[in-house]
């Protein structure tokens, strides 16, 4: 792998999209190492489960059973928390974001000539 490992998520990524392409954005997500499928009634999920492991056996490709989880109604998956009835932020992901404090300093006013001109429009806004 060019520039050692660094490159290893983005090139598995793209080796899971082209596995899947057919079944993406239908009932199959990947992220990374993170797949999720995803369906309207328990017959077709059966039905799309078996698609996923199939096609990873196939391939040589083997999840973890540990890691799975199986049969849920609602699931994290990324920053949000996906359900039957709805897709919602996980509140617990970007906590340390809505909690932040309001700066009081701008650092980077030094380094910038004439900021005050710059960033009137914005300070007019506050």
């Amino acid at each position: 792998m060019p520039f050692g490992l660094t490159n290893a998520p983005a090139s598995f990524m793209d080796l899971m999209n082209q596995f899947f392409q057919p079944h993406l954005d239908r009932f199959v997500v990947v992220f990374i190492d993170d797949i999720l499928i995803y369906s309207k009634i328990e017959s077709e999920h059966a039905q799309h489960l078996r698609i996923v492991l199939q096609a990873l056996r196939e391939k040589q490709l083997y999840a973890k059973f540990s890691k799975c989880e199986f049969w849920l109604c609602e699931v994290g998956f990324l920053v949000h928390i996906v359900s039957v009835d709805e897709i919602r932020v996980d509140l617990s992901k970007v906590s340390a974001v809505m909690n932040w404090k309001i700066p009081k300093k701008c650092y980077y006013r030094r380094f910038v000539k004439k900021i005050s001109i710059i960033a009137s429009p914005v300070t007019r806004l506050l």
